[in-house]
């Protein structure tokens, strides 16, 4: 959900928002709302459409000897996880948790716990913003989809999400207007040309919500009034507080999410580091890149250290994006959140501020979302 791509800006509109930036070998048209002094040429971090940061110099020369080290990538993990076994020797049982759902899917996908010495054990953390979506909130996007003329538009991975009666897909089986797509630009396209009222369902961290910020920044400065959105972004800082300071988690390090640590920085781990005593590394998504994670983690804790570091430096800063926190800022502030299977953490969600709120869909369509029962069998509280 929450993943960012690097991308060549390769011509910019004349109104300086839109630009068309080659990933992965194909031209795209991306909001270049949070990066307003990039220029032809630079390099950019993507996601859902909108370019999150220019990326430094350093950044880029980094991302390019990684790609073409690509075909390395083999002898790179043998040589790692070398240096695992010799690092865990002695340590005893280590347990380490994969904050980001992104990192366990590249985690199982590789069969990486295979190269792992039988005394590291790898927790998966809370860190898919899908998964941790509360039923309530999927309960009042069906209301919406079913008993309202609004056109319900969201990110794919939301339709089959359980509410307490069914899920998104379901009700678009009964004939709600319900449509995918991949970035919130293009519901606002749908909006501007649609007498109907458009709703995007906004979910993710700090990666997607200065997306939806931009999106909401474009649509006054176009004027669309037929356009609102259904926040439920989180935080993943107060997450890990909340978890770490529960009791009932034993843990000796944390894989931080890489690009949730774009926006934020690996810094912003740096108080979690120091309270709970454990090494914090943010890391990216490549097999290679969790190892590098584990290894830095097990050198911290070999030399009795604990204390935020980055592996992921092709993508990641100390201070994170400045211009899209900021975005952040502007349009939401931060209040209590529930989180499916977790309950309510304090500040760990975002509301947007009443001066934006002509495209806050909650006060348009007046909706009060209280608290669902899960729906049966669901077990994201013991994941």
């Amino acid at each position: 959900m929450c993943l960012g791509v690097p991308g060549e800006i390769r011509e910019i509109d004349d109104n300086l928002i839109v630009g068309r930036v080659r990933v992965g070998g194909i031209d795209m048209p991306v909001n270049l709302l949070l990066t307003p002094h990039a220029t032809v040429g630079d390099f950019v971090m993507v996601h859902a459409g909108t370019a999150l940061k220019t990326m430094d110099a350093d950044s880029v020369s980094y991302l390019m000897e990684f790609a073409a080290a690509a075909g390395d990538r083999r002898d790179r993990m043998t040589s790692l996880a070398g240096r695992i076994r010799s690092l865990a020797r002695g340590l005893g049982l280590v347990r380490l948790m994969e904050v980001c759902g992104t990192h366990t899917v590249a985690i199982a996908r590789s069969g990486l716990k295979s190269l792992l010495p039988d005394n590291i054990d790898l927790v998966s953390g809370p860190g898919c913003p899908v998964c941790v979506t509360p039923t309530a909130e999927i309960d009042a996007a069906i209301d919406l989809a079913i008993n309202t003329s609004a056109h319900i538009v969201t990110f794919g991975d939301m339709l089959r999400v359980p509410g307490s009666g069914g899920t998104l897909e379901s009700a678009r089986l009964r004939g709600a207007k319900i449509t995918v797509v991949y970035s919130p630009d293009q519901a606002l396209d749908l909006a501007d040309e649609a007498d109907e009222h458009v709703i995007f369902l906004a979910v993710g961290f700090e990666t997607t919500a200065p997306v939806i910020a931009a999106t909401l920044k474009s649509a006054r400065a176009r004027g669309i009034d037929n356009f609102s959105t259904l926040v439920n972004h989180r935080l993943i800082p107060p997450a890990l507080e909340a978890l770490l300071g529960s009791g009932r988690i034993e843990l000796d390090g944390l894989i931080c999410p890489g690009h949730v640590s774009t926006i934020i920085g690996y810094r912003a781990y740096d108080s979690i580091a120091s309270a709970y005593k454990l090494p914090a590394v943010a890391g990216g998504f490549d097999p290679s890149d969790v190892m590098e994670s584990i290894e830095m983690i097990l050198e911290q804790i070999a030399g009795g250290e604990a204390f935020a570091a980055n592996q992921y430096r092709r993508g990641v800063s100390a201070d994170g994006s400045p211009q899209a926190r900021r975005a952040i800022d502007e349009v939401f502030e931060i209040v209590d959140g529930r989180w499916r299977g977790l309950g309510v953490i304090p500040d760990s969600a975002l509301k947007i501020r009443p001066e934006w709120r002509r495209f806050d869909a909650a006060v348009q369509f007046d909706l009060e979302i209280k608290a669902a029962p899960e729906p049966p069998g669901c077990r994201c509280g013991d994941v």
